[in-house]
């Protein structure tokens, strides 16, 4: 699966010939520089790691340093894996965004925002108890969530209260609307996983 690591810069729109606007999400995709090719015969399997924005020499290990210095490379904040690139690249090559083209659709991932302790309201969008008859303390709580002596226990996936959000999600199918081949920019329609600055990995 080829593709390529980037960073989210922001969101904005764009007009379409038929004068509608449409939201979308720009990327900073690249330039990747290809740290380690996997082979079959060594490692089992076929795939080729990329590295992504540049890293301190001061924050790095040893044995960091000593694995891009293979590729000659500097040390990069973010590295990933991908099984069987379609193209052929060697160590230290640097892959940038024109392996995109205007209309074909991607698929990006990367961790959400971080929301906190949410209650079952905002979390799994429970309508909550009614506001009138007399109900005190119990607009947003969950209900019922279990029965009584038997099982005497709270079933395993309950919808209750909890951490949202800082997970790895990934959504699909988004159409590539502009590259901007020189400063490394995609342009892919909707809205993408994380906060401004997340590291993000596309996908054909």
């Amino acid at each position: 699966m080829s593709g390529l690591l980037g960073k989210k810069i922001g969101m904005t729109s764009l007009y379409d010939e038929n004068g509608k606007n449409i939201p979308c999400t720009v990327i900073q995709a690249g330039p990747c520089t290809v740290t380690q090719v996997r082979t079959s015969e060594v490692d089992g399997y076929d795939a080729l790691q990329i590295g992504f924005d540049d890293k301190s020499d001061k924050n790095a290990t040893m044995a960091e340093k000593g694995h891009f210095k293979k590729a000659d490379s500097s040390v990069k904040r973010k590295v990933v894996e991908f099984q069987d690139y379609e193209d052929e690249f060697k160590l230290g090559d640097q892959i940038t965004v024109d392996i995109f083209k205007e209309g074909e659709f991607v698929d990006v991932s990367g961790i959400s925002k971080g929301k906190g302790f949410q209650g079952v309201v905002k979390r799994h969008g429970f309508r909550g108890s009614e506001q009138t008859h007399g109900q005190q303390s119990m607009l947003r709580a969950p209900g019922s969530v279990g029965a009584a002596s038997y099982p005497a226990r709270i079933f395993k996936g309950m919808r209750m209260g909890g951490q949202m959000g800082n997970k790895k999600v990934k959504v699909t199918n988004l159409k590539v609307l502009k590259v901007v081949e020189d400063k490394n920019l995609l342009v892919v329609k909707g809205c993408v996983p994380g906060h401004k600055n997340t590291y993000l990995t596309i996908q054909k």
